[in-house]
């Protein structure tokens, strides 16, 4: 019992030393004995370079950041998107798109040396023309050429003019200079990129005189677009030299017009007449793009209402001036059997 209870005494003291800490065993050297000692070292980490508080670079704040968190996040900022607005159209384009690129080592060299508290600029570099080619193919896209009123025919006897319609033609100055100054400025507010208004150069309401000749009802009317104007009483030609039907327009206008004998069987032997009472085309003369045939006035009112005519449409004299003063060379004649 006596030997079992100091072996147990002796495991218990040796447990404790093993809990207390290193072990010191003496060294012996010779006669001399010294007792060495563990001592445990700490390493501490350098600290970061990180960039003083405070410190801005464009519209972000990097202070507290390493280089490199703060060169990701200046670039991450400066490549968001722009928005365009065009009317209810959004557009997206990237400054990389545009050609566009921040200086963004050069920045974040400066804010490592700045003072707590600054405020560095983000210069960017414009490749040249880059966003004027960006804007021009906008208008590409954007733009709408005007389209003018267009006479197709007739419906129902009466003119028929296709609907205008306005254009639009892009600012691009505008738009480019928006655009520079949002890249330049570090900002992303929407931009409202607007077009100007290209108006038709001509519409249906103000389209201009029309004739349309009734060959056989005898009537001249004019109008103006669409709209009947002013309707005359004409004579037209004989059946053995009708008025030809068709689609017709003034080629030559004439005042106090000579009157010479056209190449027919009916004309032989006839001289050119001068202006003045006895001239059978009276004081106007309107030729139109049938050869030969054109709406003149006639000393002899009486026809009127007739086929009496070699083809062309005769008109009383004072009703052929005004006529003349509200058609032009160029102006459509549509001659129909009705």
């Amino acid at each position: 019992m006596g030997v079992l209870a100091c072996a147990a005494a002796g495991l218990f003291s040796a447990a404790v030393v093993a809990e207390a800490g290193p072990l010191q065993l003496p060294i012996t050297t010779g006669t001399t004995t010294t007792t060495t000692t563990t001592v445990g070292t700490t390493t501490r980490a350098p600290q970061a370079n990180l960039i003083p508080q405070g410190v801005w670079v464009g519209r972000v704040e990097v202070g507290g950041l390493s280089p490199e968190g703060a060169t990701a996040l200046v670039r991450a900022d400066f490549s968001t998107a722009l928005s365009l607005r065009f009317g209810h159209r959004t557009i997206l384009v990237t400054p990389q798109r545009l050609g566009a690129a921040a200086r963004v080592k050069l920045a974040i060299d400066q804010a490592r040396r700045a003072q707590p508290g600054t405020r560095l600029p983000l210069f960017v570099n414009l490749r040249r023309g880059g966003v004027a080619r960006y804007v021009k193919a906008l208008g590409k896209r954007f733009d709408r050429s005007a389209r003018s009123a267009e006479l197709v025919g007739l419906r129902n006897l009466r003119p028929w003019i296709t609907k205008e319609r306005t254009g639009r033609a892009l600012r691009q100055r505008p738009a480019v200079r928006a655009i520079v100054a949002a890249l330049r400025g570090h900002t992303r507010a929407p931009i409202r990129i607007r077009a100007t208004r290209v108006e038709p150069s001509v519409t249906r309401a103000r389209y201009g005189p029309i004739v349309v000749i009734r060959r056989e009802s005898k009537h001249l009317n004019l109008y103006r677009g669409m709209r009947l104007w002013k309707r005359l009483g004409v004579a037209t030609g004989q059946s053995s030299y009708p008025t030809p039907l068709g689609r017709y327009h003034i080629v030559t206008m004439q005042r106090n017009p000579w009157w010479y004998p056209p190449d027919s069987d009916w004309a032989e032997g006839e001289k050119p007449i001068p202006p003045g009472p006895g001239n059978p085309l009276g004081t106007r003369w309107m030729g139109i793009s049938a050869p030969g045939v054109g709406m003149h006035g006639t000393p002899d009112a009486a026809s009127i209402g007739y086929s009496a005519s070699h083809g062309c449409i005769r008109m009383r004299i004072p009703e052929a001036e005004w006529l003349f003063n509200h058609v032009r060379v160029g102006t459509p004649v549509f001659i129909v059997r009705a």
